[in-house]
């Protein structure tokens, strides 16, 4: 058949094709699957209509055996009666030859229809052949096509995956890794500016402080110096 001469040749295309052109045979076997289907479809239809012949040829072969045997009969009977006396040999005689003749008629038509059973036997025996033959296609070529999209899949994964990889090269990495080691630089010195700003504003606080308490222990002296003048010491002011 012209389909499995096609199907033949997408699996050559198949093999044959490279990977990044995968897509096509996978529609091409698509587009044959659904072709066989539609065979198979036909064929099934075919082999029920010769079927349906088979059983009409066969079952007039049958009703034209039985009319043959029953003209045979009458023309026995015909000459039996004008053998005993019940009827003229004349007119048995042109009766039993037209039964005869119809009984020929249908052995033809019983012989006939033999031969156009045996015609419909044979092609059903074709039909059905085929029809398994495309089955068996059917099943192979859905499971290869099953196989054919998941080997797709894996091989856009990697491809991609390949193609990130190959994009990242060694001057580029290099460049990158530069960038970042300049911004953690940036950052870093960033960060011991506000860290310097920070010490500085709390110079300025302990100056203050260091300040007024310079100026509490001089007046402390002062204070000390004067109770001393006037004879004001510790013992005194314990009494």
């Amino acid at each position: 058949m012209n389909i499995f001469r096609r199907l033949f040749k997408i699996g050559e295309a198949e093999a044959n094709s490279a990977i990044d052109k995968l897509e096509n045979p996978i529609k091409l076997t698509e587009q044959g699957i659904r072709d066989l289907k539609k065979d198979l479809a036909k064929s099934m239809e075919s082999l029920a209509q010769v079927k349906a012949m088979t059983i009409r040829s066969r079952k007039e072969m049958q009703e034209q055996e039985s009319v043959a045997n029953d003209y045979q009969s009458k023309a026995m009977l015909l000459l039996k009666k004008a053998q005993n006396g019940q009827m003229t040999m004349e007119d048995a005689d042109r009766l039993a030859k037209e039964a005869l003749i119809k009984k020929d008629a249908a052995v033809q038509n019983a012989a006939r229809a033999k031969e156009e059973v045996t015609k419909f036997e044979k092609s059903i025996s074709q039909l059905e052949a085929n029809i398994q033959t495309i089955k068996s296609n059917l099943s192979k070529w859905e499971n290869e096509l099953k196989t054919l999209k998941a080997r797709v899949r894996v091989t856009d994964a990697t491809k991609n995956l390949n193609k990130q990889l190959a994009s990242i090269d060694s001057s580029s990495t290099v460049s990158m890794l530069e960038k970042m080691k300049e911004k953690v630089a940036q950052e870093e010195a960033l960060a011991e500016a506000y860290g310097d700003i920070a010490n500085e504003s709390k110079s300025v606080d302990d100056e203050i402080e260091k300040a007024l308490n310079t100026t509490n222990a001089s007046a402390d002296n002062d204070l000390e110096k004067l109770k001393a003048q006037l004879g004001m010491n510790d013992d005194t002011n314990k009494l």
